[in-house]
């Protein structure tokens, strides 16, 4: 059995990446607004998803405002992926003809 990617599988980090498979990028207020998180929990999980090569984050000044832009990477959307498998054995689990030993 495979596995769960812990810094994946915590609910916030979750979220976000399930966000971003689905868009090219989002941006900090945008990721803000709609996961209901705050600023400081939105900066410290989205760090550790970089540290983890799962997303890139952009910084950039438009007029005089920062501006924080994040995008999913290619090891982050295999990472998503083999997470969700993981999720799925764990799933079969509880099925007839599980290999659980039940």
């Amino acid at each position: 059995m495979r596995d769960v990617d812990r810094v994946i599988h915590e609910p916030a980090r979750l979220r976000i990446l399930m966000v971003l498979s689905g868009v090219q990028w989002a941006d900090f207020a945008s990721l803000c607004r709609l996961l209901k998180l705050t600023r400081g929990n939105l900066s410290v999980h989205t760090s550790r998803l970089e540290r983890s090569g799962y997303i890139r984050i952009s910084k950039s000044i438009v007029g005089r405002i920062p501006h924080t832009q994040y995008r999913l990477t290619p090891g982050g959307r295999r990472a998503l992926d083999a997470y969700w498998a993981a999720m799925d054995e764990i799933r079969g689990l509880g099925k007839p003809g599980s290999t659980d030993g039940a």
